[in-house]
């Protein structure tokens, strides 16, 4: 869904980043893009989302291009992986597919502020999943050690996903900042995600995928819209499947929860309690110059 997200992008004349763990594979999608003739730029940018140092190394990579930031599709993610750490000692699942997204977010958010403008918001597009449905969020065991479960934990990164995208949008409305912030449910679509299913149901997957898993493509579909649609300008703390805006679970609106997932989320990454950089500043180079279009925008994998 990555590389179909950002191949969209660059057709529509974006500056696209994409941002991922495999050169190899990165460097193969930026190629391949390009011999499509499409109008826009693309490169690749190393960043593994499972390491906090990564991220902020990206950070400045990406801020020593003093490009503008107009569009942040937060699209990468792994899922059922048996259990393990970071290199930072997060969960797998929380770590990369929620910590990482977090940081990330929250290192570019004054470029997604300055980027914006009045009818031409910056859009951030988060990559949620329905099991955020059945995603239990455990304040006091984010990390799983109790009781570690493989689907418990990725639905509990899924659910945290949501929980940001709302808490975000929040502040950038209660600040009056031209950025928005929207969650995406792609549907089940046919990728690699499945990979770590057990032998039987991996077996089972395969003939039915074919008739009821969407395409990469179909899935990126609504990660576009939130991106792209004039119908969306300006319009964020949306829940979106099928292209059409959907009640996510009860407890993401519970803005106690909501404030609470934040404030431990900082703590994690080391950020202030209101997602500066804290300690941190002197690791990021912000750029004060307004930038017009062409759009620019990072798609991770």
């Amino acid at each position: 869904m990555g590389y179909e997200t950002a191949r969209h992008l660059a057709s529509l004349g974006m500056h696209v980043v994409i941002a991922g763990n495999s050169e190899e594979e990165g460097l193969q999608a930026v190629k391949k893009i390009h011999e499509e003739g499409v109008e826009g730029r693309v490169e690749f940018l190393f960043l593994d989302l499972s390491s906090l140092k990564s991220v902020r190394q990206f950070v400045q990579s990406f801020e020593a291009r003093a490009l503008p930031l107009h569009i942040l599709v937060n699209n990468a993610g792994i899922m059922l992986v048996p259990e393990g750490t970071t290199e930072d000692g997060f969960e797998l699942h929380f770590g990369l597919n929620y910590l990482g997204h977090f940081l990330l977010t929250n290192l570019l958010l004054d470029k997604l502020k300055r980027s914006g403008r009045e009818g031409s918001y910056s859009r951030v597009v988060t990559m949620s999943s329905a099991t955020h449905y059945v995603g239990r969020l455990h304040m006091d065991d984010l990390q799983g050690r109790l009781c570690y479960s493989a689907h418990g934990a990725y639905s509990q990164s899924k659910l945290a996903l949501v929980l940001f995208t709302y808490y975000l949008q929040e502040k950038l409305s209660s600040g009056g900042f031209p950025v928005t912030s929207n969650a995406v449910d792609p549907g089940m679509v046919d990728t690699d995600l499945y990979n770590n299913l057990c032998g039987p149901a991996q077996a089972a997957k395969k003939p039915v995928a074919k008739m009821l898993f969407r395409t990469p493509a179909e899935g990126a579909s609504t990660a576009l819209l939130a991106a792209t649609a004039s119908q969306l300008e300006g319009v964020g703390g949306c829940y979106l499947y099928n292209g059409q805006k959907t009640k996510s679970a009860e407890i993401t609106y519970h803005q106690d929860v909501q404030a609470e997932l934040w404030k431990r989320s900082c703590a994690l990454v080391g950020l202030g309690p209101e997602g500066d950089p804290g300690t941190m500043t002197s690791e990021i180079c912000h750029s004060h110059r307004r930038v017009s279009p062409p759009a620019s925008g990072i798609n991770n994998n």
